[in-house]
């Protein structure tokens, strides 16, 4: 009998890593070749020296992007979740109010986030929180929604026929067939929850010692501080990344003994 060969899992990171390499080579290689000016476009080497030299002013101002993605995320996973699970309790407030919530996500968040900053004018870094929310809500509202609408209804019928309460069909159904939508939300809520926060900044556009990232980004940009820009533009795709594998991981966790989408295929 012959044996399976299973494909290494270092491919699975050893190949994105090698694309990346390249690309960077190719850029180094771009910039040399043709003599561009760096405040165009700085190489990678000058993009890395000038994040050594500036991370005592660029980490501090990640930190403060990082809490406000942080608070906006987990309250989207809250309030989406809650939501959600009240939408699934009765057709008729899902249908009442989803669509506001279509209403909220479709509305661009450079146009509202000007008043929400005004309304907010004592506690801007609340402000841009609730934009961060704005932006990162509506996709675990979404995606659980068509979980909890998805259970399987053969079982339904089953736990009727067997007196289940509608929480326990609730707990004990729906909301672990529903896992797998509410993860995938989470992966997509949470780098909304990043754009959102450098958004808002970008509108709010407030200095100091509670700045985030996309200040220092403009600052540069208006300086033509081209390679501390990209300096900065690169600790904020990192963040992004970082955010997407950490909630990837988690999700391969929690579904990988159960769900098809993460069991692992003997053949």
């Amino acid at each position: 009998m012959f044996k399976q060969r299973k494909p290494a899992a270092v491919w699975n990171w050893l190949a994105p890593a090698l694309a990346g390499i390249t690309a960077v080579i190719g850029w180094d290689i771009f910039v040399r070749a043709t003599h561009t000016p760096p405040y165009l476009l700085p190489g990678p080497g000058l993009v890395i020296k000038t994040l050594i030299e500036e991370w005592g002013d660029l980490f501090p101002s990640l930190l403060i992007t990082v809490q406000i993605t942080v608070m906006a995320f987990l309250a989207a996973v809250i309030s989406g979740l809650l939501i959600s699970v009240l939408f699934a309790q009765s057709k008729w407030v899902e249908r009442s109010f989803f669509p506001y919530a279509v209403i909220l996500q479709t509305t661009p968040i450079v146009a509202i986030a000007p008043l929400i900053i005004i309304w907010l004018q004592n506690n801007t870094f609340m402000a841009l929180v609730v934009c961060a929310w704005i932006v990162a809500f509506f996709p675990i509202v979404s995606n659980t929604t068509l979980g909890l609408n998805s259970a399987d209804h053969n079982l339904q019928n089953l736990f009727e026929i067997y007196g289940a309460s509608r929480w326990q069909t609730l707990i004990h159904l729906r909301l672990p067939s529903a896992l797998p939508y509410f993860l995938g939300g989470l992966r997509i809520s949470g780098g909304l929850a990043l754009i959102g926060a450098v958004v808002a900044e970008f509108v709010a556009g407030t200095g100091g010692s509670r700045s985030g990232i996309a200040y220092q980004i403009l600052i540069s940009s208006f300086n033509l501080q081209i390679p501390r820009m990209f300096a900065a533009l690169l600790m904020t795709t990192v963040l992004g990344v970082a955010i997407f594998v950490g909630l990837t991981v988690l999700s391969d966790r929690l579904l990988r003994h159960w769900h098809e989408s993460a069991v692992r295929r003997e053949n």
